[in-house]
């Protein structure tokens, strides 16, 4: 007897497409037969500048503990997490990389009878996970390319458990200050959730920031994610965390795997989270490829939306899949975001400097301009 497997799947699971990460760079040498060490990775939004010594060192002796099980509640981590944001440590919830977080929030507080709220070219785990337990997604549309608050919350019905807003956003980089924050969780009834994904947060500088934290005490009803894979610089090791009120933070726990993440991964977040010049170095890093790139496009005549994260999206025309086509055989790997409504856009990662420039080369001889923008 044959069995149609697929059928037997939940009804939401049987309409996912899965996500479709960054293509690495050992695919793309065996495909096109290039040399690993000539591609350049500007796809995944991770950092350019490698780990930190003080998380390799920290992550080596780790290694030790191999054959026993991590520390099912991450005590030192939470520890070190409580201190730098002067919260308890019963107000955490570590994950693997916050995309676990944000799937055990979902699961902790939505099902088939609710509505989740997400932005238009937001994060593409929202829908997935709120697809996933079948619950009904209601996409806001965005403005100018980044979230609509006002709308977003104006689209709270009584079936609303959850709310995710990215700040930064995720593909598009664009951002909300702390006015403008504050003025949507205001209109938000307390029994709904609101997930402030702040995955890029340790890019942002001023004043004006809205530092979820410290909003916290005003709203209960808030979930703040962050994560180390980004300007800390541990994406492989995938740690996540959320801070929110302690009630909120004892039901996600009773959600969340057991041992959901590894000894390695603990010990090296653990130690980065004391190396502020690597976060100094990796931000200083970033706003100056970020203005390369900018300075870049613009000699191809290519617009681009202003980001405040670690990417940048930029508009290559009708033939946004022939381009990245192109960029691939000149060993040069970023990522096309058709998949998030946006296809004549590619996202670009901030890269090293040489990095940069390889981009910008690649991509003037991919438009036939070529000699343009790789300074």
């Amino acid at each position: 007897m044959t069995i149609d497997y697929q059928s037997l799947a939940v009804r939401g699971v049987q309409a996912l497409s899965p996500y479709q990460p960054g293509k690495p760079i050992a695919e793309l040498a065996r495909e096109l037969g290039l040399n690993p060490d000539d591609i350049v990775k500007l796809a995944s939004n991770e950092n350019p500048l490698g780990p930190s010594e003080r998380a390799l060192a920290a992550a080596r002796e780790a290694l030790s503990e191999l054959c026993l099980y991590p520390d099912g509640n991450g005590f030192d981590l939470k520890q070190a997490l409580a201190e730098r944001f002067g919260v308890g440590m019963s107000q955490i919830t570590l994950g693997n990389g916050s995309n676990d977080i944000l799937e055990v929030i979902t699961r902790c507080f939505a099902d088939a009878e609710s509505e989740v709220i997400f932005s238009q070219y937001a994060f593409a785990v929202y829908p997935l996970v709120t697809q996933a337990i079948g619950a009904r997604g209601v996409p806001v549309p965005a403005k100018d390319w980044g979230h609509d608050l006002d709308a977003m919350a104006a689209a709270v019905t009584d079936r609303t458990r959850l709310v995710f807003v990215a700040n930064p956003n995720n593909p598009t980089g664009t951002v909300h200050g702390a006015a403008a924050i504050l003025d949507f969780l205001a209109k938000i009834p307390p029994q709904v959730l609101v997930v402030l994904d702040e995955a890029y947060c340790e890019y942002l500088q001023g004043e004006s920031y809205a530092d979820g934290v410290q909003l916290l005490s005003r709203f209960p009803n808030l979930i703040v994610c962050r994560t180390f894979s980004k300007a800390w610089g541990l994406a492989a090791l995938r740690v996540g965390y959320s801070i929110s009120s302690a009630a909120i933070a004892d039901i996600l726990n009773r959600v969340r795997q057991p041992f959901n993440v590894d000894t390695v991964a603990l010990a090296a977040a653990t130690a980065v989270l004391g190396d502020e010049s690597y976060l100094q170095r990796s931000c200083e890093v970033n706003a100056a490829g970020m203005a390369q790139l900018e300075e870049g496009f613009r000699a191809l005549d290519l617009d681009f939306i202003p980001s405040a994260g670690n990417f940048i999206a930029v508009d290559v025309g009708d033939d946004a899949v022939g381009i990245y086509q192109a960029l691939l055989e000149q060993g040069v790997i970023v990522r096309p975001v058709a998949g998030y409504g946006m296809p004549r856009h590619l996202r670009v990662s901030i890269g090293l400097t040489h990095e940069n420039a390889k981009l910008l080369d690649a991509l003037g001889k991919a438009l036939g301009r070529s000699g343009q923008g790789a300074a």
